[in-house]
């Protein structure tokens, strides 16, 4: 289980102001869980991620991952990025492998490893093309593959669909379940649109304005029932789903009015 035990987080600005970006945020992940932190920009959610994949200290508070405490970056824990970060100079499938790379692999298991994850996200054809020549939403599932490439215990996901078209959006937020149905893997994913909160989440973390607070949390089904066949359109347009959307944007409109439910 990923533990985040009263997380905050104070830094000092560029220009000298002190930032209260993070207040005693608490929440786990559980193994198969999907924790979407939901808000507005600058409520402190990719603080909080960069803070549990390592790259950030905390000011108070604490996080383990099972057990273990995180004191850094670690190869347990694979992070896909709002833009891709692929290297253009390499191919997909040694982007994908070049964690192994840096873990010690040797070239034949590196592309082993490769060609088995990009089967998983449906990109084996465009093994050996550069960057450049995919789409948006290709690259991120080039993204994602190579996260998994280490077999970390958790996926850190800082929006990667946010820049997407909408209907890309909604394949890639599939591809995602699919992905995290077959694999097992924990998922923390941070977001500002809600239907992709309730779409994915098996747990919705609503946040306030900085100080970013929990302010809300629903547990919530709806991705168990697309990874079990259910038809996402169905699940969408269902008046539960409808319901929360308008509860869960009530709540953020009214945000700084509420206080942590940690």
């Amino acid at each position: 289980m990923l533990q985040v035990d009263h997380a905050s987080v104070f830094f000092v600005a560029r220009d000298g102001r002190a930032v209260h970006a993070l207040d005693r945020v608490s929440f786990n992940i559980p193994e198969r869980g999907i924790v979407v932190a939901l808000g507005a920009s600058g409520c402190g959610k990719s603080t909080l991620l960069n803070a549990i994949a390592g790259f950030l200290p905390l000011s108070e508070g604490a996080i383990t991952l099972d057990g273990r405490p995180v004191s850094g970056p670690g190869s347990d824990r694979g992070v896909v990025f709002q833009k891709d970060s692929l290297l253009p100079w390499k191919s997909v499938v040694d982007n994908v492998g070049l964690g192994l790379q840096f873990a010690g692999l040797g070239r034949r298991e590196r592309r082993e490893r490769a060609f088995e994850l990009l089967r998983l996200v449906g990109l084996t054809e465009f093994a050996n093309a550069s960057p450049y020549e995919l789409s948006g939403g290709m690259r991120q599932r080039v993204g994602i593959a190579r996260a998994l490439a280490t077999d970390p215990d958790i996926l850190l996901m800082d929006e990667p669909f946010g820049a997407l078209d909408s209907l890309t959006r909604e394949q890639m937020q599939e591809l995602l379940v699919s992905v995290w149905a077959k694999t097992d893997k924990r998922i923390f994913f941070i977001t500002h649109s809600i239907a992709e909160a309730l779409f994915l989440g098996t747990e919705v973390l609503v946040m306030s304005p900085r100080p970013g607070r929990v302010v809300a949390r629903f547990d919530l089904d709806f991705v168990r029932h697309f990874a079990a066949g259910s038809d996402a359109k169905s699940i969408v347009s269902s008046p539960e789903f409808a319901d929360l959307r308008e509860e869960i944007r009530t709540i953020l409109h009214n945000a700084e009015n509420f206080r942590s439910a940690a």
